[in-house]
């Protein structure tokens, strides 16, 4: 049968979570009026200030899950067959890059990069969406989509103007920004330096065998001509 990882033992809750878990109920009902992340900022404060001798109560409950969650885990991995568990390992492996992706995608955001250059089309897009016809957000893209294919080159050059003007100011505010993150220590942020960590291990390998191939070829060569001499 197949398996899925909703099925898999959820991990324990945190000593914190549970905390907030357990308190937050009785903090909603002293204050309705506050919003949800007013909420969670009183929660955390009240944890801070909880004492050692009650924090332990929930750090005793998460140890008690924890050995509780070891026993289920063992128990799920022993049922799955050879192909499940590599299904779910695939699965699992998917859900962390969407997570660094997303942490990532925060972190740049709190670093203030730069927005990337609009493209033409995305421009005549943003511009003309709210009048567009179509029912659903879809209907008006495929409308504008092919009303954008339907244009001749002189319609369409104020937007294509408009994304090369784009183009200059993310190039601008990049170089700015890149500076500020050399700066910082953070070489890693900068395009140059990404495109060097990222080359595929494969072209890399190629690269090296290539050499290698030159060289003993090179090495016959001076032989040969040594030998002339």
């Amino acid at each position: 049968r197949a398996t899925s990882s909703n099925q898999r033992p959820k991990r324990p809750l945190t000593a914190y979570f549970r905390f907030v878990m357990d308190k937050r109920p009785a903090f909603r009902e002293k204050n309705p009026e506050v919003s949800n992340t007013e909420l969670i900022k009183k929660l955390a404060g009240a944890w801070k200030e909880l004492p050692a001798s009650q924090k332990q109560v929930y750090e005793e409950a998460v140890k008690t899950d924890w050995q509780r969650y070891g026993e289920q885990m063992a128990a799920y991995k022993a049922q799955l067959t050879p192909a499940q568990a590599a299904a779910l390992k695939e699965e699992r492996r998917k859900q962390l890059a969407r997570r660094r992706s997303i942490r990532a995608k925060r972190e740049l955001n709190l670093l203030g990069k730069p927005k990337r250059a609009r493209s033409g089309f995305n421009i005549f897009l943003s511009e003309n969406f709210q009048e567009s016809e179509g029912n659903s957000p879809v209907a008006k893209l495929k409308k504008l989509f092919d009303t954008w294919q339907k244009m001749s080159a002189s319609q369409k050059q104020p937007y294509l103007q408009l994304a090369q003007d784009d183009k200059v100011r993310y190039e601008n505010e990049m170089k700015s920004w890149e500076a500020k993150m050399i700066e910082l220590g953070r070489e890693d942020l900068v395009r140059s330096r990404r495109q060097r960590l990222r080359k595929k291990p494969a072209e890399t390998a190629k690269q090296n065998e290539t050499a290698k191939a030159k060289a003993p070829s090179g090495g016959k060569k001076a032989k040969l001509k040594k030998s002339e001499e």
